[in-house]
């Protein structure tokens, strides 16, 4: 699968979850329950415990999912992350060495982002996508007002982003979303509830 192609199933379903655990054990297990309950792709914060161990039995485990690493703040994170099966790399800020490593491996890199001027400057670094972080300190109607100058912009809101309000991001103009403890927490049985109501919501703000 090509680097587009990638980011294309990564994005399909307008969201993918964000697991941070205390465990790698634990991080296997909410990753498994939102992928059980139908969502396509998952990010493991390298901020987890043993994240890279995490990422291998996922992996190995779902080959068919679109699991992939974030907090990548570094070129050892991102070729670990890699080598462990990461089908893509999320970071909370743009690292050059970051997107070099993921696009000499052929895996798509969202860094992120929080102005114009970030923006165009991570474009210009080859990013697939960008990770509007932290989303929670603007609003949807900033996407749409960025999107109107930079509309080649494909921006992830990630960071305060929940089931009630992801369908306004799209709405706004934002590729997917990312959702962490807003989708994860609670549980097997919450978690696993909040997945098909979300896919559902997004469906009718395409």
């Amino acid at each position: 699968m090509y680097r587009h192609e990638a980011t294309q199933a990564i994005t399909a379903q307008r969201a993918f979850g964000i697991v941070r655990a205390a465990t790698p054990g634990e991080a296997v297990t909410a990753a498994g329950t939102v992928l059980d309950a139908g969502l396509d792709a998952v990010e493991v914060a390298l901020t987890t415990p043993q994240a890279v161990r995490a990422l291998d039995e996922l992996t190995a485990a779902r080959p068919a999912a679109l699991i992939g690493a974030g907090s990548v703040l570094d070129e050892a994170a991102a070729r670990a992350a890699v080598e462990a099966g990461a089908r893509f790399l999320v970071s909370p800020s743009l690292h050059r060495e970051v997107l070099r490593t993921g696009h000499r491996y052929g895996v798509p890199v969202f860094p992120g982002v929080a102005s114009p001027t970030e923006i165009v400057r991570a474009l210009e670094e080859g990013a697939d996508a960008l990770k509007l972080f932290p989303a929670s300190a603007v609003a949807p109607s900033w996407v749409r007002d960025v999107r109107a100058a930079l509309p080649q912009a494909p921006l992830i809101p990630t960071g305060g982003v929940t089931v009630e309000t992801a369908p306004e991001w799209i709405a706004a103009g934002a590729v997917a979303c990312g959702l962490g403890s807003a989708l994860t927490s609670g549980g097997h049985e919450a978690a696993g509830a909040r997945v098909p109501a979300l896919l559902d919501a997004l469906a009718r703000a395409r």
